[in-house]
């Protein structure tokens, strides 16, 4: 795979890649999102709980895109969150 189908599916491009149909593209990057979602919130379910739905979506979508995680296991998302904070948050 490409680094603009990464890219994409990172939401850090909107640009579909070449090769790909965009519907597909789209599901990819919703499966990303989700998987990141679900993995964070089963670690951090208080930061879940306390930024409500569009902060919390907004914060994983940033994260997706901006984080540094290249791990192909969701599990690894854990540190790699942590990390990000600490990165974002100056923490």
């Amino acid at each position: 795979m490409s680094d603009a189908f990464y890219d994409y599916v990172r939401g850090r491009t909107d640009v579909v890649p070449s090769g790909y149909a965009e519907p597909g593209m789209r599901a990819y990057r919703y499966l990303v999102y989700l998987g990141a979602s679900q993995m964070v919130e089963a670690h951090f379910p208080a930061v879940r709980a306390e930024l409500g739905d569009d902060a919390w979506r907004l914060l994983i979508e940033d994260f997706v895109r901006q984080s540094q995680w290249t791990s192909h296991y969701y599990g690894d998302l854990r540190d790699e969150f942590v990390a990000y904070l600490a990165r974002t948050t100056g923490a």
